[in-house]
């Protein structure tokens, strides 16, 4: 009977310390603002950062992955309920989401790291407990890109969320530096999914020579939409990063968005380790960019890449 006893009692002990070990993992909180496969590939690469920290979901931390469904509202909903359920860790995937999580962190002072977050500055994630990466577009890459593609170009159409911030941003440094090779920005602005059609119409008909997508949340969720519109037109478009170019856009100069991931996931294992504050750790750049191309969508609008791209150009189509 003691023996019983004893051995109900150790079990007894051991399922409480399991029970205690289990509710002792930190939960990390993650908020996209919508899925599209840049974005995926952002949390994707995420978790694989942690990972290569030595960090694994379900063994060393629990996770809550909500899709905000490109909409700013959900994504205040979702950042208000990680903040009531005392998550250790918020992730804002997209400047919208981060800003929603951020603005949520505050009551409760939650560590936010965001990822690809295009300025951080105008967009007021420098100070407070948040860190997390950038990726700023390689606008003059972008641009001397398309001037080797199409040598007799003129004029960029652009289409961009008025209310992100990245977009705004990034469209005041295409306006600032176009002249310097020989282009001019047509662009428009648009408020929701369902005025892309239109300014992609009204782009087209104002002779555009080509299209340049940008990060744009917004824009690259009905990318297929825009690329119908303008192959009918025999108007190239350009994209921002490699999940665009595979879609159907000609080129891009753009970024990793998996490794882009990576280093946040870097980022947010110093965080859960306590190895330092969100706050005190600055955010980062990724600066380091390829040339994607799709040459079957090249060939079908008629354009060659120049031979001194084909060397170190990445085929990114089918």
């Amino acid at each position: 009977m003691k023996k019983i006893l004893v051995m109900v009692t150790v079990m007894a002990l051991m399922t409480a310390l399991l029970a205690g070990c289990s509710s002792s993992k930190p939960t990390i909180g993650i908020c996209q603002y919508g899925e599209h496969p840049s974005l995926d590939n952002c949390r994707e690469g995420f978790l694989a950062g942690l990972e290569e920290e030595g960090l694994k979901e379900g063994r060393d931390f629990k996770l809550d992955y909500q899709n905000g469904n490109f909409d700013d509202g959900v994504c205040t909903q979702i950042a208000r309920s990680f903040s009531s359920s005392g998550v250790d860790l918020m992730v804002g995937i997209a400047t919208n989401a981060a800003l929603a999580c951020y603005a949520a962190s505050e009551d409760n002072d939650i560590p936010v790291v965001y990822i690809a977050v295009s300025d951080p500055i105008s967009s007021n994630l420098v100070v407070g407990n948040v860190t997390g990466t950038s990726d700023a577009l390689p606008v003059e890459a972008q641009l001397e890109l398309i001037r080797r593609i199409q040598p007799d170009a003129k004029t960029i159409g652009i289409i961009y969320t008025v209310s992100e911030t990245n977009s705004v941003s990034t469209i005041a440094d295409y306006n600032e530096k176009a002249a310097d090779y020989g282009f001019v920005i047509e662009s428009i602005g648009i408020t929701t999914q369902s005025e892309v059609s239109f300014a992609t119409d009204t782009l087209i008909g104002k002779g555009v020579d080509c299209f340049s997508n940008l990060t744009d949340n917004t824009v690259v969720s009905v990318l297929d939409s825009i690329l119908e519109r303008t192959n009918d037109a025999g108007i190239p478009v350009y994209g921002s990063e490699v999940e665009q170019v595979k879609g159907g856009c000609v080129a891009s100069a753009g970024i990793d968005y998996l490794a882009l991931g990576v280093s946040s996931g870097k980022i947010a294992a110093k965080v859960l380790r306590k190895e330092a504050e969100a706050g005190e750790i600055p955010f980062e750049t990724i600066i380091d960019y390829k040339i994607y191309l799709n040459t079957k969508a090249l060939t079908q609008l008629g354009l060659t890449l120049p031979e001194e791209l084909k060397a170190t150009a990445v085929e990114a189509g089918e």
